[in-house]
């Protein structure tokens, strides 16, 4: 018969044995790709912890997981859901801290061997170890990044991490919620050793021992000092936070233990972070706040305040929205962007870029260089050539600088990466994606071009982002495997592929494009043909409304501020520099002639682009630009636009309401219309491709937060006023008949 206590292991996932006088516990949740923390694992391990404690031939602990490649990926997010108030959490947090305390006084010394994923509860469960230990496999990463979920650590990360690693290393780890290699965490201090996956168990196993015979003295002083975390800017929501510690305050660490000094500090960080977050975002705050408590009044009040702060953010909108991002994105992973979930992708053994600039260099270095495997790059000159070849360099040097990479990995990834200006070596690529010239004649022309140097099974994919894809196929052979793969500028940067099927696109190959993607380190949403797609359909009203407020009279800085307050990233005129003003100029015309008066952007900026103003490229805009970076408005653009230099002061709610409810609308009608397979997918879509405010949850999430009744009114009263663009989208008409919300069945 099992005894009480096998019983509880079993259930957990927990089990126990002992090796030469030290008792490996390793967790390994049945049916579930990764562990996660939970009251009841917590309470199974700690009471292995007693069993290991009472047993006198057991001198040490090691603690390590059975999962392939992931330790413990952090708390049950869906467990927290269950949660019906902030005093629930508040316990959970508090329950957490009594195991973990137990866990750092325990009587024998614990090694936590870590492989793969240890993250957010993880960490913090590792961190209450006496010794940590991590594989230099690129699975193995570390972070707490609860606040990426609008939530801050809540089993004792805001006070063991900058204990052990002095509070700047911390507040730039914790307040954006990145992860960190083991090499970088090792020279933060966040592990002590970084091993091969092979000795990881082995050398657990001796560093325990060691310990137990004092024979191993751990010395640890704040490395994080002088070790801040260098990594690299993250993609997606991550991305909002990069930057938020300015290393000038905190060059003196002497500065921490004096209560002047600190006082300084944290007010002139709380200023940063909000200039950052504009306070839409406030586990940063709170995150900032109970590391402050717990420097100042100690470990003990640091934790109450840590306990409450995570009970009261668990149900804060904001949370909920991120987290439910965090679903989306989650379940995405699993799909493979077709009806059928079991059709298998092929695979993709070489692929080919046609054109060899921004964009062509960009899918190149994620092609060769994340997924891995060779790339061939055509271009119609010897320059254009060696302009994509430079840019993946390029993208490669920087991340040697970071020590992301060695020398040598960099130039091995590179020479996975050939181009030349004829199709030699195309015969055998399985895809080939297309960035060239947003003119139909030209493409129909290298399809054919393509088709005849091909094998029959080669996909064809292009980067366009406006023509429809339908129309590209009419120009193949193969239309069955014609597709759109429309990334997003900068290609190594930004996290969105939007993949584009036509009616007649081969299920086997929207899904090898969407595992492609994948790989190639995107997040991938589907979606169906038509001028413009998704994303560049709900960006062209957008851009549109904010050309129009220029026009009215709009102050440059003024219109871009508010949208940034809205909870963009950029505003809308600073987005018109990025993309090109003559780009903007060229998909115009397209919107107009698919979609009719609504669509019609105002001639305002004829002037701006005949003047030779096309953006940061040309480093001359609205703004001017110097060395690729952005400076002030050129005062002289006001003369190209109606009302000249005179500038009206525009209320700047309403024009941040005006500029994004067209976006909200024309996302409604995408769906309406059957572009969109979901509301999940416009919001994901929306958030990573375009920017829209994550805390807001996307566009859809924000129209049922708004309720779709109020949207319309709104909507309606714009109509009255400036006409037949702010019709609303006859898809949310229809909900609010029905009285229901876009994410209701």
């Amino acid at each position: 018969m099992a005894t009480k206590q096998e019983a509880v292991e079993a259930k957990q996932g927990l089990s126990y044995d002992v090796t030469n006088g030290v008792a490996v516990i390793t967790v390994d949740q049945p049916g579930a790709p990764v562990n996660t923390l939970s009251p009841d694992v917590g309470a199974a391990f700690s009471d292995l912890l007693l069993q290991a404690e009472r047993d006198p031939e057991v001198k040490a602990v090691v603690f390590i997981s059975g999962k392939k490649d992931n330790f413990v990926a952090g708390a049950n997010i869906d467990f927290l859901q269950t949660l019906k108030s902030p005093a629930d959490v508040e316990a959970i947090s508090r329950a957490a801290h009594a195991e973990f305390d137990r866990l750092e006084a325990f009587s024998k010394p614990v090694v936590a061997a870590i492989h793969g994923a240890c993250l957010g509860g993880g960490l913090e469960w590792a961190l209450a170890c006496h010794y940590r230990i991590v594989t230099d496999s690129p699975k193995s990463v570390v972070g707490l990044p609860e606040t990426q979920l609008g939530l801050i650590p809540g089993a004792g990360g805001t006070q063991r991490l900058p204990a052990l690693i002095g509070a700047e290393a911390a507040l730039d780890l914790i307040l954006t919620g990145k992860n960190v290699k083991p090499s970088k965490a090792k020279k933060l201090g966040v592990v002590d050793e970084v091993v091969p996956v092979p000795m990881l168990k082995d050398l657990a196993l001796k560093r325990a021992a060691e310990l137990a015979a004092g024979t191993l003295k751990v010395e640890r002083s704040h490395q994080g000092f002088k070790a801040v975390a260098q990594s690299s800017k993250k993609k997606g929501i991550a991305g909002l936070f990069q930057g938020l510690i300015n290393k000038d305050l905190w060059k003196e660490a002497a500065l921490e233990d004096n209560p002047l000094g600190r006082k300084v500090m944290f007010d002139q960080a709380k200023k940063q972070l909000l200039k950052k977050t504009r306070g839409k975002y406030p586990a940063q705050e709170k995150a900032l706040q109970v590391i402050r408590v717990g420097l100042e009044s100690g470990r003990k009040a640091g934790l109450e305040a840590e306990a409450k702060a995570f009970g009261e953010l668990v149900f804060t909108d904001v949370s909920r929205r991120l987290v439910e991002i965090f679903f989306a994105t989650t379940a995405l992973k699993k799909e493979n962007g077709t009806s059928n979930p079991n059709l298998k992708p092929r695979e993709v053994k070489k692929v080919g870029v046609l054109g060899g600039g921004l964009m062509g260099g960009g899918i190149a270095y994620v092609a060769g260089v994340l997924q891995g495997v060779p790339v061939r790059v055509k271009d119609r000159d010897d320059a254009g050539a060696g302009r994509a070849l430079k840019q993946v360099q390029t993208v490669l040097d920087e991340r040697v600088k970071r020590r992301s990479l060695t020398r040598l990995e960099s130039n091995a990834k590179l020479s996975n990466i050939t181009a030349g200006t004829d199709y030699s070596g195309f015969k055998s690529v399985d895809l080939i994606i297309e960035a060239v010239f947003e003119d139909l004649k030209l493409k129909h022309q290298v399809i054919a071009e393509v088709e005849a140097v091909t094998g029959e099974n080669t996909i064809f994919a292009s980067n366009t982002s406006s023509l429809p894809i339908g129309e590209l196929a009419k120009g193949s052979n193969r239309p069955s495997q014609v597709i759109g793969m429309h990334y997003f500028s900068p290609v190594h940067k930004m996290p969105l592929l939007e993949i584009i099927t036509h009616p007649g696109t081969a299920e086997w190959v929207t899904a090898t494009c969407v595992d492609v993607g994948k790989k190639q380190g995107k997040t991938v949403i589907v979606v169906n043909d038509g001028p413009g797609f998704y994303t560049s359909r709900i960006l062209a009203p957008y851009m549109n409304e904010a050309a129009y407020l220029l026009a009215e009279g709009a102050d440059i800085v003024q219109l871009d501020k508010a949208l940034v307050d809205f909870g963009f990233p950029v505003g809308p005129i600073t987005l018109l520099d990025e993309v090109g003003i003559d780009v903007a100029q060229k998909v115009g015309p397209i919107m107009e002639a698919a979609f009719g008066k609504r669509m019609v952007a105002p001639k305002a900026l004829a002037g701006v682009v005949s003047d030779g103003r096309l953006g940061r490229k040309t480093n001359k805009g609205f703004y001017l630009y110097e060395n690729g970076k952005k400076k002030e408005v050129d005062p002289q653009v006001y003369l190209l636009l109606p009302h000249g230099k005179d500038r009206k002061s525009l209320d700047p709610a309403e024009m941040a309401e005006r500029v994004a409810l067209q976006m909200v609308n024309e996302a409604i009608r995408c769906l309406g219309e059957g572009i969109l397979r979901s509301p999940r997918d416009g919001d994901v879509g929306a958030i990573f491709g375009l920017g829209f405010p994550p805390f807001l949850g996307g566009p859809f999430r924000y129209a049922d937060a708004l309720g779709p009744a109020n949207l319309l009114r709104k909507l309606e009263h714009y109509q009255d006023k400036y006409g037949e663009r702010f019709t609303p989208a006859p898809l949310l008409v229809e909900k609010v008949r029905a009285n229901k919300g876009f994410y209701e069945s």
